[in-house]
């Protein structure tokens, strides 16, 4: 199991972006546009090929045909809505999740186009809506988003919340993930804490909904 990415959606995109930029004190790098689902990204390296992916709302495409993907459409705030593991191969992956009583979903194609103008391609499971189990992402042959010498951030750590951390546990642990940091909250949520310029930067949320 390896992070390959935090998701921290915003209903604007812009507003967070100069927010993170100042406290963190290292500008993102523009990720892309995802056509057809009214998003676009922008990035931040974690070290190594883990990364914060930034995304909202993308006032130059018409609004997409149904909701937005990570319940952008209903947030009134940045939140840290779910986060991803790559794995070699995602069928597999499936498979041995399923096999130890965790459905991670049907992988499915996905894509974007780079500033450059390259297309970037990938599978992923379907992120849980409240995303405290990781969704599986396999990059394939595709060029990793953190080759492009994305500015960087330190990660300081990662905090799974949730009323009842035992099926989360077993839930984890179907996917490859043994070494995550609980902690028992009347509401499901993830926080990360970041490095930043003046002291470190807490990205959370006020909650998932379930």
């Amino acid at each position: 199991m390896r992070l390959d990415h935090l998701v921290y959606a915003t209903p604007d995109l812009d507003a967070t972006v100069a927010e993170l930029e100042r406290r963190l004190g290292v500008r993102t790098a523009e990720g892309g546009r995802h056509p057809g689902l009214g998003t676009r990204n922008r990035l931040v390296g974690l070290g190594g090929r883990s990364y914060l992916e930034v995304i909202g709302p993308d006032p130059e495409q018409r609004a997409p045909a149904g909701p937005r993907p990570f319940l952008i459409d209903e947030l009134t705030e940045a939140t840290l809505v779910t986060w991803a593991i790559a794995v070699e191969d995602i069928d597999a992956a499936v498979a041995a999740a399923r096999a130890r009583g965790y459905d991670p979903g049907e992988p499915r194609d996905m894509s974007r186009r780079t500033p450059s103008g390259d297309l970037l391609a990938w599978r992923l499971t379907p992120p849980q809506r409240a995303g405290l189990v990781p969704f599986l992402i396999g990059w394939g042959a595709a060029r990793h988003p953190t080759e492009n010498d994305l500015p960087q951030a330190e990660l300081v750590s990662l905090t799974l919340a949730a009323p009842d951390v035992e099926p989360l546990r077993a839930d984890l642990a179907a996917v490859g993930v043994t070494d995550a940091r609980l902690a028992r909250e009347a509401a499901p949520r993830l926080v990360a804490v970041l490095a930043g310029r003046y002291g470190n930067v807490t990205l959370g949320g006020s909650g998932l909904q379930p």
